[in-house]
């Protein structure tokens, strides 16, 4: 992947959202194979992770690896990022603990900027567009 090397996370706000609560939205237009930000927060164990997200319903949490998670629940932005099955974002390893936001589509200034949750149980509940088209 080609990605660019500029840095979009000051044209990041967030704001209310169409699809759940709040969400993240970008005020430039970016192009496909951007990187719009680092995601970053606190380096937890699986346990941990499985621990936050059933006695704290903490669900502000980035898988790293098999054994490695980022919670970012004390962020600003990254934390409002909302799950979309036509996503216009992927993540990917940045470093050692470390995991970026990437385009894979170029984003219009205005457009809430999305990505694909990648567990079952979400789709049970996703309201996007290709979820909600029912056949008759």
């Amino acid at each position: 992947m080609n990605v660019q090397f500029k840095d979009f996370e000051e044209f990041i706000y967030v704001k209310s959202s169409g699809i759940h609560g709040a969400g993240i939205f970008t005020s430039v237009d970016i192009p496909a194979n951007s990187k719009i930000m680092d995601i970053s927060g606190e380096i937890i164990s699986g346990d941990e992770c499985e621990r936050r997200e059933e006695e704290e319903d903490n669900v502000y949490i980035f898988w790293y690896d098999e054994e490695t998670y980022i919670d970012t629940a004390n962020t600003k932005k990254i934390k409002y990022i909302n799950h979309n099955c036509e996503y216009n974002c992927d993540i990917e390893e940045a470093d050692e603990f470390g995991l970026e936001l990437i385009t894979v589509r170029g984003i219009k200034a205005g457009e809430e900027i999305t990505i694909d949750y990648g567990y079952e149980e979400i789709y049970d509940d996703c309201n996007c567009r290709r979820c909600n088209v029912y056949e008759v």
